[in-house]
C-alpha cells in the first residue's frame, strides 16, 4: 500500500502548475470531446462543472475505469458524482454511493478508534504495545529484538515504530512466507504476520525516525481487540462510525466471489501480470486485486470498504468543526493532529501526526491521507476553510506515486475552479444502506425506422433524462413511464449511428442505469 509520501506535498508546486494548465485546456475544450467514453452519475452541481471536466479527463489519461468524488462545504454535501465504470464487463456505471476499497484511508479511522480508547481511559498513548499482545509468540527458535517491547502506541500511530520497509519488505504483502515461517494456515492472518515479525529485527530505535508502516497499524488493530474484547470492526462500527452517522461501511474481502452488493470491480493497470493466489486452494494465477494479497489481514491499516457518502461524514465528525457532532473531544483532536517530536518533522511545513498528514495553515490546518492497493486509489482531504473532499477509484496506475501527485493537484484545481457553491445538502438523498431507490435499468431498446425509438426497463421515474452516445436527447421524448420511454426523431436527429450505440437513462435523483448497447 502506498504511503502518504512527502513528495505529495514537496512537489505540490509542480502539480499545481500542471493542474492549472490542464484546467485551462479543459475549460476551452468541449466536454463531449473530453468525456465521451466516461458516463457520469449523481446530481449535477451547478457551479461545480470543473469537477466534471477535470476528473474524467484525468481518468482517461491514466486509463482508470471508474471513480467517485464527493465534496462537503460547511458540513453540507454539495457534490456527489460517479464517473465511469463500476464493472466494465457488466456495463455497470459507478454511482455516488458505490463501495470501494479505501486502502490506507483506513488509518485515519483506526487512529480515531485508538484515541477514543484514550478518551475512555482504557489506553495510554505512551503504553507499550507488544507486552499487551503476549499471547502472540514468535516462531520457534527466532531471535527477538529487545527493542520491540519498548514500542509505544503513539509511535505506532506516528509511523516511528522501528521498521523500514524501504530497506527490507512490507510484511503485509508476504502472506505465504509468513504463514510458512510460523506454521500457520495460509493466507496469513494479521496475528500470523505479527508472530512472524516478532522474529525480525527492527531497522531503527523506536521513536527516532519516521518510516511509513502498514504493519504498525495492523498491530494497533490487535491492540484495540485486546483492550476491548471486541473484534476490531465491531469496536470501530459502534464507537467511531455509528456516532459519525455512517452505517454502510464494512471490511473488504479478497476474492471476487465475495464482492458485496454495490461494490465496484477492481482492475489492475493495463499490461500488469497476474499473481499467484495467496489461497493455497487456487492453483491458477489471478488478477492481483483478487488474490495477490490478503486484504482480510489488512483490516486496521487498509481493509475498509466505503463510499464517498460514508467517508465525508466521518471527516466532518472527527475534525471538531462543529458542523456535525464530534466523535472526539477538542483536546483529543488537537492531540491527533499535533506535530510529533521526531527530528524529521522539526521545522517542516508538514508532518504525519496520528492517522493524518497535516500542513498548518494560519490558525488551522489542512489534513489529508491517500491510499493505494493494486486495483485501488483513494484520497481524502479536510481543508482549513470548511471544505472536505474524497476521491475513490477502482484501479491503480503503474506509476502510482505520480498519479497520486497529479490527482492531488487536480482536486485542488477543481475546487478552486468552482464558480458558485450550491446551497443545498445532498446527504438527504443518500440516507443509508439500502435506503436509496434502485437505479433505473434498461432491459431492451428498439429503433423503428423512420423515427421512433422505444426503451424498456424499470425505475425510470417521471422525469428521466435519456443519453444517446453520451448526449442528452430527452427533448425528443414523447411519452415517459416508469417502465418505458418513447422518443420521436430520425436516427441522425437522435444521435444514432450505424453500428453500436450507447443508451443510458438517468432518473430524477441523478442515478444512472446500465449502459445499453443498441445496434443499428
Amino acid at each position: 500500500m502506498m504511503p502518504e509520501r512527502m513528495a505529495v506535498a514537496g512537489r505540490r508546486w509542480l502539480t499545481a502548475s500542471l493542474a492549472t494548465l490542464l484546467f485551462l485546456f479543459l475549460l476551452t475544450t468541449p466536454r463531449s470531446v473530453l468525456t465521451a467514453d466516461i458516463p457520469m452519475t449523481g446530481p449535477p452541481a451547478s457551479g461545480m462543472e470543473s469537477f466534471d471536466a477535470i476528473i474524467p479527463a484525468l481518468m482517461q489519461k491514466w486509463q482508470i475505469p471508474g471513480g467517485a468524488v464527493g465534496v462537503v462545504k460547511d458540513g453540507r454535501l454539495v457534490l456527489a458524482r460517479g464517473y465511469g465504470w463500476a464493472d466494465q464487463e457488466a456495463s455497470l456505471v459507478v454511482q455516488p454511493d458505490s463501495l470501494f476499497r479505501i486502502a490506507s484511508l483506513t488509518k485515519a479511522i483506526t487512529a480515531a478508534a485508538i484515541l477514543k480508547l484514550v478518551e475512555q481511559g482504557r489506553l495510554d498513548l505512551d503504553e507499550k504495545a507488544f507486552p499487551m499482545l503476549i499471547d502472540l509468540q514468535p516462531p520457534a527458535g527466532a531471535t527477538v529484538d529487545s527493542r520491540l517491547s519498548n514500542i509505544t502506541i503513539r509511535e505506532l500511530l506516528q509511523h516511528s515504530g522501528g521498521w523500514n520497509r524501504d530497506t527490507t519488505f512490507d510484511p503485509m504483502f508476504i502472506s505465504t512466507q509468513a504463514a510458512q515461517a510460523v506454521g500457520a494456515p495460509a493466507p496469513a492472518s494479521a496475528q500470523t504476520v505479527i508472530r512472524y515479525m516478532l522474529g525480525q529485527p527492527l531497522q531503527f530505535d523506536p521513536g527516532t525516525q519516521y518510516n511509513y508502516s502498514n504493519f504498525g497499524y495492523a498491530v494497533l488493530g490487535r491492540v484495540i481487540e485486546k483492550v476491548t474484547g471486541q473484534s476490531y470492526d465491531e469496536y470501530v462500527r459502534t464507537q467511531v462510525l455509528a456516532p459519525s452517522g455512517v452505517s454502510c461501511m464494512r471490511l473488504a474481502q479478497t476474492q471476487l466471489k465475495d464482492r458485496v452488493e454495490g461494490e465496484v470491480h477492481y482492475y489492475d493497470y493495463p499490461g500488469s501480470a497476474p499473481a499467484q493466489s495467496v489461497f493455497p486452494s487456487v492453483a491458477q494465477p489471478v488478477p492481483y486485486p483478487y488474490g495477490g494479497f490478503y486484504i482480510e489481514a489488512m483490516d486496521s491499516h487498509g481493509g475498509w470498504l466505503a463510499s464517498i457518502i460514508d467517508l465525508l461524514p466521518f471527516i466532518t465528525s472527527v475534525d471538531g468543526s462543529g458542523v456535525r457532532p464530534s466523535i472526539l473531544r477538542p483536546e483529543t483532536i488537537r492531540l491527533m493532529v499535533s506535530r510529533p517530536t521526531i527530528p524529521l518533522w522539526a521545522g517542516s511545513p508538514l508532518y504525519y501526526a496520528c492517522g493524518w498528514l497535516v500542513r498548518p495553515v494560519g490558525q488551522d490546518a489542512n489534513w489529508w491521507h491517500d491510499g493505494s492497493l493494486p486495483g485501488t486509489t483513494s484520497f481524502m482531504v479536510r481543508a482549513h476553510n470548511g471544505l472536505a473532499w474524497v476521491a475513490l477509484f477502482n484501479s491503480r496506475p503503474s506509476d502510482s506515486a505520480i498519479f497520486t501527485n497529479e490527482l492531488d493537484g487536480s482536486l485542488w484545481q477543481a475546487v478552486n475552479g468552482v464558480t458558485d457553491w450550491p446551497t443545498g445538502d445532498l446527504f438527504a438523498q443518500f440516507g443509508g444502506c439500502g435506503s436509496q431507490p434502485t437505479p433505473p435499468s434498461i432491459d431492451s431498446a428498439l429503433f423503428q425506422a423512420p423515427k421512433k425509438l422505444s426503451i424498456s426497463g424499470a425505475g425510470f421515474g417521471d422525469a428521466p433524462h435519456v443519453l444517446i452516445n453520451g448526449v442528452d436527447q430527452t427533448s425528443f421524448a414523447t411519452s415517459v413511464s416508469d417502465t418505458s420511454i418513447h422518443l420521436k426523431g430520425k436516427a441522425k436527429k437522435l444521435g444514432l449511428k450505424p453500428g453500436a450505440n450507447s443508451l443510458q437513462v438517468i432518473d430524477g435523483a441523478g442515478r444512472s442505469s446500465n449502459v445499453f448497447s443498441l445496434l443499428l
